[in-house]
C-alpha cells in the first residue's frame, strides 16, 4: 500500500469518468504512454488500472458516466464522518459511504462549486 493510501488528506487515486471508457483509455495511452492493465472485478466487470512503475495510480470507470471528468480520491481517516462534515457545510452527497470488496470504504460528494470528490479509506492489506 502506498504512503498516499495511508495518509489522511492525501490524493491517492484518480479515475476517469465518461461515456466511453474504452475510447478514453486508448486516448490516454497514446498521449501519455500509460500502461493500462485490465483488472477483473465481481461479475463480468473489468476495471482498467493505470500502472506507473508497476503500481496502480488510477483507473477508468467501467460504467458510462454522463458527467465526464477526472475524479480524485482523497484518503481519509473516517469516510462516514468526513462525508457528514462535508454535507453539513453544504456539499451534496452523490454516493453514500459504501464498502467496495477488496478496496475499502468510499463516498462521493459535490462541493459548493459543483466539483466532485471521492473519499476513501482503504482496506488494510493482508501480509
Amino acid at each position: 500500500m502506498s504512503n498516499a493510501q495511508q495518509t489522511h488528506g492525501a490524493p491517492s487515486w484518480i479515475e476517469h469518468c465518461g461515456p466511453q471508457h474504452h475510447e478514453a483509455k486508448a486516448f490516454y495511452q497514446q498521449v501519455l504512454g500509460w500502461e493500462i492493465m485490465d483488472h477483473p472485478m465481481e461479475g463480468d466487470v473489468v476495471y482498467p488500472i493505470i500502472s506507473i512503475n508497476g503500481g496502480g495510480v488510477g483507473g477508468f470507470k467501467p460504467f458510462p458516466d454522463l458527467e465526464p471528468g477526472w475524479l480524485v480520491y482523497i484518503t481519509v481517516d473516517d469516510v462516514d464522518s468526513r462525508l457528514e462534515k462535508a454535507v453539513s457545510l453544504g456539499a451534496t452527497e452523490l454516493m453514500p459511504p459504501s464498502d467496495i470488496p477488496g478496496v475499502g470504504r468510499i463516498a462521493i460528494f459535490k462541493d459548493l462549486q459543483g466539483a466532485k470528490m471521492a473519499l476513501i479509506k482503504y482496506n488494510a492489506q493482508e501480509g
